[in-house]
């Protein structure tokens, strides 16, 4: 067992014990808000929120950019969904759950593209455009900077966007030494795909049509 265990936790040795423990109570809440937003439940922010923002302090301190960018980014649209999920529509309703409609796309669009460009230019100005890690870095920030951008407007195509970056991130930070959090994007990935699911259902039963809602 050992030297399965020091394959998957070897790396930890060279951390300080609190940063070990930041990363597991990071860990845990990102798995609560994952849960959340799974259920349509506004908790998805507050436990999301904290989440987050220890990663942001983690890896800025650990040296990786687009990651800690990632997590800003979360904390941020965090602020925002939470508006948008608490906002009535009327006086009696909710912001719903709802597909994207031909601008929000076109918008998708725009906000992967702009994404992939900032963070090369960031890459590039601290000299970290010089390992694979970087391109797979730039892509799953852009993936992940629009699945949260649709969470936060309660779009069931976010959980396409993160099932994708979420695949992508297990190897990745598995590589990058935080096994962790490689394990936490496992998990993620399971929870994305019943989410979709469980959104799809509800759009389902709800009886929103595809059509009304692609104008």
């Amino acid at each position: 067992m050992n030297p399965i265990f020091d394959f998957l936790f070897g790396q930890y040795t060279e951390y300080e014990t609190i940063d070990i423990v930041l990363e597991i109570i990071a860990v845990i809440f990102g798995f609560f808000s994952v849960w959340f937003s799974k259920q349509n439940n506004i908790w998805v922010y507050p436990t999301g929120m904290v989440s987050t923002a220890i990663f942001v302090y983690l890896l800025l301190k650990w040296g990786l950019l687009g990651d800690m960018m990632i997590n800003a980014y979360y904390f941020t649209m965090s602020i925002y969904g939470w508006y948008v999920w608490t906002r009535k529509v009327d006086q009696t309703h909710f912001t719903p759950i709802s597909m994207t409609t031909k601008k929000e796309k076109k918008l998708s669009v725009i906000i992967f593209t702009a994404t992939l460009v900032f963070v090369y230019v960031v890459y590039k100005s601290f000299d970290k455009w010089n390992d694979w890690t970087a391109y797979a870095d730039t892509i799953t920030t852009a993936i992940f900077f629009v699945g949260m951008w649709l969470m936060a407007k309660r779009k069931i195509e976010n959980w396409i966007y993160w099932i994708i970056g979420d695949i992508i991130s297990v190897p990745l930070y598995f590589y990058k030494g935080l096994t962790f959090t490689s394990l936490q994007y496992l998990i993620f990935t399971f929870i994305a795909i019943f989410g979709y699911l469980a959104w799809k259902k509800y759009l389902s039963s709800s009886g929103v049509s595809e059509m009304a809602l692609s104008k």
